[in-house]
């Protein structure tokens, strides 16, 4: 099947899941899908692996209403092209890079709220770091933006992804890694059926689960290890967002991005508003939507009149 009419069948399917215009840019060569949806001061949401801006549909639906919505899809995900290792370096300095060139592109150059979560809090703040001046507040969602925590490993099925010809096999072959994101991301009660075939939709073959396995041989746990100096310098710049507003919310039963993350959030950011749930798993926008969507809507019309 043709990447044309893979992501034809795609958006089919989509129609009322993601009701939003598809918008592209010309990235290298490659199509870079996002969407930028409403009006008034940017609200800026960044995925992590393996979702795609699928995750933030309904906070997307929300916030539109008063705010410029903007969520890519990064290169290999979603919407976006899915090149080979020939046509695209999947690493997390070329995300960045992606990220500043579309914000560059729609002339998004301030007053921004950042969404992160998963990978997106990397990304994300690997963007911030850049221009810490276009930064107007953060909203965290089950992310890191730092090394992993001492006290916390790899999990065994990471570690398998990232080190193993089996693993590689198992998350490009078989779709293990998004296939079983899906089911065990959420907590409260499983995804339906057709919100769980739409996350795994754009990973359905071997060439359009590059991004999936990328990410995760992405992942620096050394000195040397490329990205590691990256994530070092990101890391040390958070300290400098310590007085602007930021929202975390967070699904303590994430089997990766667990308590010791938060913990780590808190311990830099002691002044952020915390809410946690129990209950909830790594994808806390769909274990707990009624909640955390509000949450986040009012924290911005809070913050702002704080701002003001």
């Amino acid at each position: 099947m043709s990447d044309t009419m893979s992501k034809s069948m795609l958006e089919n399917k989509l129609t009322k899941l993601f009701p939003f215009t598809r918008n592209f840019i010309n990235r290298n060569g490659h199509q870079y899908h996002y969407v930028n949806e409403g009006q008034g001061s940017p609200v800026v949401m960044v995925h992590g692996n393996p979702s795609w801006s699928f995750y933030y549909r309904n906070l997307v639906s929300q916030l539109s209403k008063s705010h410029q919505c903007i969520v890519p899809d990064h290169i290999g995900c979603g919407l976006s092209d899915k090149p080979d290792d020939d046509g695209y370096d999947y690493t997390l300095a070329n995300r960045i890079d992606d990220l500043e060139a579309l914000l560059e592109h729609l002339d998004v150059k301030e007053n921004i709220t950042l969404v992160v979560h998963d990978w997106g809090g990397m990304i994300g703040m690997g963007y911030a770091a850049r221009h810490p001046e276009r930064i107007k507040r953060l909203v965290i969602l089950n992310t890191g933006a730092f090394h992993l925590p001492k006290a916390k490993k790899l999990p065994p099925a990471l570690w398998l992804g990232r080190n193993t010809f089996v693993g590689a096999a198992l998350v490009r072959g078989f779709n293990a890694f998004s296939s079983v994101a899906s089911y065990i991301g959420v907590k409260r009660k499983p995804m339906s059926k057709e919100v769980r075939e739409a996350y795994v939709a754009p990973f359905n073959s071997w060439t359009n689960r590059i991004s999936t396995l990328r990410f995760i041989q992405d992942i620096p746990l050394k000195i040397g290890d490329r990205n590691y100096q990256l994530v070092s310098d990101i890391s040390d710049n958070l300290a400098q967002f310590k007085k602007i507003p930021m929202l975390i919310c967070w699904g303590l039963k994430d089997f990766v991005f667990d308590r010791h993350f938060l913990d780590e959030w808190q311990h830099r950011f002691p002044d952020a508003q915390v809410h946690a749930f129990d209950d909830c798993g790594h994808y806390i926008l769909e274990d707990a939507s009624d909640e955390v969507v509000p949450l986040i809507e009012n924290f911005l019309k809070t913050s702002e009149t704080k701002l003001a």
